[in-house]
């Protein structure tokens, strides 16, 4: 469902703009910078490559990094290799999807260019519809278009922003998760419950999720609680968090019994070519075809924390070595900023928080008018969601598991969540509000500098400068922005925004 707000047009057209000079900046920067030679995952190239192979893989191998070989190791191949099984089946299937569209094409492309090609397409078509449900759900949340409108915008400039292009899972579960959201706040749990359960098939971080639903039922519990029958009305909150549970958790299930089958019971091995085979044996990767691993023996045979702990080496306080400081300075804009937000939110609204967002008045026409923006009640749930993204950072969660989080992604999760989006933008909304200068700027000021930006993408430090500086009082941009002007004088204006005294 489209927002109400008329400004989402040109939230679209901002979000296909900044996807497409990241696709150009990629393709760029993948032929003149020598690709860093680290023992990741890679595999062979089993299929003969031809001329137009070849071209697709100059113009977006840059999309085929890191964990986006597996995934499209996955969708070639399927789970092969036990460390496979740390990758969610949901993007994989859908980039099956997406080269059955192109099965018109497979005379003069390979299976794997044609995956390369619906990686890049369909993150390019998933990121756009989640900046723009996004911007749908600050409406929501906010009451505040003006500060949606900046949210989305802001979640296009992420640092995230180079996970939300490759081939990676990011972009598919920001959809799906802000798509969730924006339906629970419409009222529509069940709705909402199977978009947050397709979530959890695309990473298993989207377990987390279980809180907003389980918020939402104990909420709308207390709001309706009447003393003519309670212990029915109990009983149905138990049956609706239950449920909601069970909804949740069915796919990461599912995907484990499924890893159980391949590894651990006989005869479930299956055909694997030879130079995979000789990959396994060099690189010491375990394949169905030999000796059960030790998960298959353990009471409950989960198998994703025992990858994360063997091949990953993610456990309590494993990732806090000297060597990681540059990652942990690289997280600390974005923590600070979190934490910040949260005290302020915490501090103004302290019966709130104690009571989690639950407390209920007994008489509603002596309710006064609810903040908007930031400090909104509705808020508090994001508030929490992205407190405890920035305490358990990572990836990797997986119901109560006592793992702990790299601090290398929590910068990108935080950055990518709808929470930390809207925590950051509208903290620095608000403090803005209280002391900072104001400063009067066109809308194409606005404009040049969200595409300037859009270049520097990866600095914190301009993220927050932008946050003070836009967000500041006495600004009344327009939500009609004009359309972007890829061919402007872009440099010019991000060197006299980012020099204000030349």
């Amino acid at each position: 469902m489209w927002p109400q707000d008329p400004s989402w047009k040109e939230v679209l057209r901002f979000a296909v703009s900044c996807r497409i000079l990241t696709l150009i900046l990629q393709a760029l920067f993948n032929a003149i910078i020598p690709d860093h030679h680290a023992e990741a995952f890679s595999p062979p190239r089993l299929a003969p490559s031809g001329f137009v192979d070849q071209l697709v893989e100059g113009l977006l191998g840059g999309l085929s990094r890191w964990d986006a070989e597996h995934f499209l190791f996955i969708a070639e191949y399927g789970y092969l290799y036990e460390h496979n099984f740390a990758f969610f089946p949901g993007f994989p299937l859908a980039l099956l999807v997406g080269t059955e569209l192109l099965r018109p094409l497979r005379g003069l492309l390979s299976l794997r260019s044609c995956l390369l090609i619906s990686a890049a397409s369909l993150n390019f078509l998933f990121f756009v519809l989640a900046a723009v449900a996004l911007h749908d759900l600050g409406c929501f949340v906010l009451h505040c278009p003006r500060q949606a409108f900046y949210a989305a915008l802001l979640f296009c400039l992420s640092p995230a922003n180079v996970f939300l292009a490759a081939g990676y899972s990011e972009a598919l579960f920001a959809l799906l998760t802000f798509s969730a959201m924006g339906q629970l706040e419409r009222g529509r749990v069940w709705t909402s419950g199977l978009l947050f359960a397709l979530a959890t098939g695309v990473r298993s971080n989207g377990l987390v999720s279980i809180g907003f639903l389980m918020h939402s039922q104990c909420q709308g519990f207390f709001s309706s609680l009447t003393m003519l029958n309670p212990m029915r009305q109990l009983l149905k909150l138990m049956a609706s968090l239950f449920l909601s549970v069970f909804t949740l958790g069915l796919p990461f299930a599912l995907f484990q019994y499924y890893a159980y089958t391949q590894f651990c019971l006989p005869g479930s091995a299956r055909p694997i070519p030879e130079p995979l085979v000789q990959l396994a044996v060099d690189k010491d990767y375990r394949i169905a075809e030999g000796n059960e691993p030790p998960w298959c023996f353990w009471d409950v045979p989960l198998m994703y924390s025992y990858i994360q702990d063997v091949y990953w080496n993610v456990g309590f306080l494993k990732y806090y070595e000297l060597r990681q400081v540059p990652n942990f300075l690289l997280a600390t804009p974005v923590a600070i900023l979190v934490a910040w937000a949260t005290w302020t939110y915490v501090t103004t609204h302290p019966w709130l928080c104690l009571t989690l967002g639950l407390q209920r008045s007994k008489n509603n026409k002596t309710l006064k008018k609810p903040d908007l923006g930031f400090l909104s009640p509705q808020v508090f749930v994001y508030v929490v969601h992205a407190a405890v993204l920035l305490l358990f950072g990572g990836s990797h969660q997986v119901f109560g598991l006592l793992h702990s989080y790299c601090v290398l992604v929590s910068s990108s999760l935080a950055s990518g969540s709808r929470a930390a989006v809207e925590v950051l933008k509208n903290c620095a909304f608000e403090v803005s509000y209280r002391g900072l200068p104001t400063r009067t700027k066109g809308p194409k000021s606005y404009h040049g500098t969200f595409v300037s930006l859009e270049n520097l993408f990866s600095s914190h430090t301009i993220h927050s400068r932008l946050l003070s500086d836009l967000l500041a009082p006495g600004t009344t941009p327009s939500l009609q922005l004009p359309a972007l002007d890829m061919t402007g004088t872009l440099q010019g204006q991000a060197e006299s925004r980012l020099n204000p005294g030349v």
